[in-house]
């Protein structure tokens, strides 16, 4: 009997981790395509000012991306190139091109919430994580599940663990906490104002909230986004920095 009772156990324990794994996987899917084009706004909130920037985002998953500012006219024209693991600024001011040293990948992007190094970093949520659904909660109006996704020991990723509440019914990931090693809440990312673009249902305003800096935030909202755009791994060029719009 006590080995019958195991074996349940054991049995539900991986049923509930490949359910969170497949949950977190269909949410992961929904966001993501082989390639994409996309415009959106981003408006970096701090205690004594704010900006709002416009964008337009090439992306080639998941090693290639260039990122064009169309607005404010002082940013207008400037580039940001991801090559797998190094990042590239076009400075129109200065027509100069600058590679981003690796002392600098922590530094903000842009003077948002984001660093030069969330551009660039490979891990991915599904592969690099165990996953366990511990329970279910109705969050924003969605009734959602709660997952935990801890790191796996040969994961290279800087968070100790991650939350994620992933509504059930369209699989929209409403809202992730990230944590540090020493099991600190480092920062929030919240997602918004669900609309269907290029046939998907997904959420269209974003905010990354740091937990260490109050008044601060980072929003983004998406205008438009076209899946499986295409677009060739040469578009993602020096050369290109200097010609696209």
């Amino acid at each position: 009997m006590k080995e019958i009772i195991s074996f349940l156990i054991i049995f539900i324990s991986f049923s509930f981790a490949q359910d969170a794994k497949e949950i977190v996987k269909k949410a992961d899917e929904l966001m993501r395509s082989k390639s994409s084009y996309s415009e959106m706004t981003m408006t970096i909130v701090k205690p004594d000012w704010s900006r709002t920037m416009s964008m337009k985002i090439w992306a080639l998953e998941p090693d290639y991306a260039l990122i064009y500012i169309t607005s404010p006219a002082r940013d207008k024209g400037t580039v940001t190139l991801k090559r797998k693991n190094e990042v590239w600024n076009w400075l129109p001011s200065a027509q100069k091109v600058i590679k981003i040293p690796p002392s600098m990948m922590l530094q903000s992007w842009m003077g948002s919430d984001f660093t030069n190094d969330d551009l660039v970093r490979q891990s991915s949520i599904v592969e690099d994580y165990n996953h366990s659904l511990l329970g279910e909660e109705k969050l924003n109006g969605y009734q959602s599940y709660k997952i935990e996704m801890i790191p796996k020991p040969e994961a290279g990723v800087v968070w100790g663990k991650i939350l994620a509440w992933i509504s059930k019914e369209k699989f929209l990931q409403i809202k992730a906490d990230y944590y540090d090693e020493d099991g600190y809440l480092v920062k929030t990312f919240t997602g918004s104002e669900e609309r269907k673009m290029d046939g998907r249902n997904i959420l269209t305003h974003w905010e990354m909230t740091p937990v260490d800096k109050p008044g601060n935030k980072t929003m983004m909202e998406y205008s438009n986004i076209e899946f499986n755009f295409k677009v060739d791994q040469s578009f993602f060029s020096e050369q290109n920095m200097k010609r696209v719009r």
